[in-house]
């Protein structure tokens, strides 16, 4: 692979990123869908522990429940290349408002993506929010990266 085939790679999973971001700042189901392969492993922050797919009506059921759009930002993104296969990780932030009340989480992220062609897509999603680990195994939804 050579340093060009890397660098387009990357300019394409960043650029997917951003489109993902844009669709949660928009609301809009199919191009949050459109990111995800068919049979993606999807292990995020709601039950069950992990599903296959993505569906539209439920994407379009969890953005119905935010006031308006959803401020999806990552850093420490840490992205990995090899041929046809992407693995990044990265600390993500999402604010936005659910009925009236501001949210704003950190979590962590890692996706694997697979090329197809020109495009990629997600084949796994693990978010994660650590946990305290007092006996009460509550969500540190607190938490936030140090400046």
């Amino acid at each position: 692979m050579t340093v060009q085939t890397r660098a387009a790679d990357r300019d394409g999973i960043e650029a997917l990123f951003l489109r993902l971001n844009k669709a949660h700042a928009d609301k809009d189901p199919d191009a949050i869908v459109e990111a995800y392969a068919e049979d993606a492993v999807i292990c995020d922050l709601a039950p069950p522990l992990s599903r296959r797919g993505i569906k539209r009506d439920e994407v379009a059921g969890w953005l119905a429940t935010w006031d308006g759009p959803i401020t999806i930002a990552t850093r420490d993104l840490d992205l990995a290349i090899e041929g046809a296969m992407a693995f990044a990780t990265a600390l993500t932030r999402m604010r936005g408002s659910q009925g009236g009340v501001e949210q704003d989480i950190w979590f962590r992220t890692t996706l694997c993506l697979r090329r197809s062609g020109e495009d990629w897509r997600i084949v796994h999603e693990h978010t994660s929010v650590p946990f305290y680990m007092d006996g009460s195994y509550r969500a540190a939804v607190d938490l936030a990266p140090a400046e």
